[in-house]
């Protein structure tokens, strides 16, 4: 895919892109094998540990978790009042969308707590392994993922048709919790809503959007802070994935968007 190209001219070191299809590879760049940090992106692979663990009744989605008052689908959803990295609550569970990282090390407390083993050999037994993932989670799990792009492209199939968990789950996942919240989005700003769902950012009708102006308000995904993001667009049955080794800054608020719509522009019937 020539728009795969355009990752050349990124003021990266190392790059590693696929696009995606149900049904098929469109195309790559870059060294699928390299492992890079994934930052932030490790958030939805988390959330689908989260959703296993659900669906095989070791959790309730609306279990108290966290803050007074908040349960999991609050953490899931960056609803439960908690702020961007440990501390008390700012904001009573379910007022506002507050990006938190110590709302995911609280949930992935409470699953460890439920299921009796390390979050880390859970998270691997749950969605790792039965993927064929070979990443490791080696810090935090709001963040800490280490990966392969071969290993991103595994988990972003899985997103196209669910086989861990039901697809009335994953629907669920990626629809909006908590309609109608505002918040800030670290290093992008304010949205009004910031509809997001469990644990997948949703574009729904921000603007501006990392996935770009073509991709549909359906698409959902997630992009980290090591210069990494995925997207899946259900309704042009499109995904892309990108991996980078460049903390995320106005390099990529400049050439994401438009790498997107570049993507999605070669693929349009």
């Amino acid at each position: 895919m020539e728009a795969l190209q355009i990752t050349d001219s990124w003021p990266v070191e190392n790059v590693a892109v696929a696009a995606l299809s149900p049904a098929a590879e469109l195309g790559r760049r870059g060294d699928a094998a390299r492992v890079f940090r994934w930052a932030s992106v490790t958030k939805p692979v988390v959330a689908l540990a989260a959703l296993v663990a659900a669906e095989e009744g070791t959790i309730d989605l609306d279990e108290a978790a966290g803050p007074p008052g908040s349960t999991i689908r609050h953490l899931l959803a960056h609803a439960s009042g908690l702020p961007f990295e440990a501390g008390p609550p700012i904001a009573k569970p379910g007022t506002r969308r507050i990006y938190s990282n110590a709302g995911f090390e609280a949930l992935a407390e409470a699953l460890a707590e439920h299921a009796e083993i390390p979050f880390a050999e859970y998270l691997s037994k749950a969605v790792l392994e039965p993927l064929g993932m070979n990443a490791e989670l080696r810090e935090s799990p709001a963040g800490g993922l280490h990966g392969t792009l071969e290993d991103l492209i595994a988990f972003v199939r899985e997103l196209f048709a669910p086989t861990l968990i039901a697809p009335e789950t994953l629907a669920e996942a990626v629809s909006v919790q908590f309609p109608g919240l505002a918040g800030v989005i670290p290093d992008l700003g304010r949205f009004d809503p910031n509809d997001w769902g469990l644990g997948f950012e949703l574009k729904d009708g921000k603007e501006p959007h990392f996935s770009g102006t073509l991709t549909s308000p359906r698409t959902f995904g997630h992009w980290g802070g090591s210069g990494t993001f995925f997207w899946v667009d259900p309704k042009r049955n499109l995904a892309l994935a990108v991996l980078t080794d460049l903390e995320f800054g106005d390099w990529a608020k400049e050439a994401w968007p438009p790498f997107s719509d570049a993507v999605v522009g070669k693929n349009q019937p």
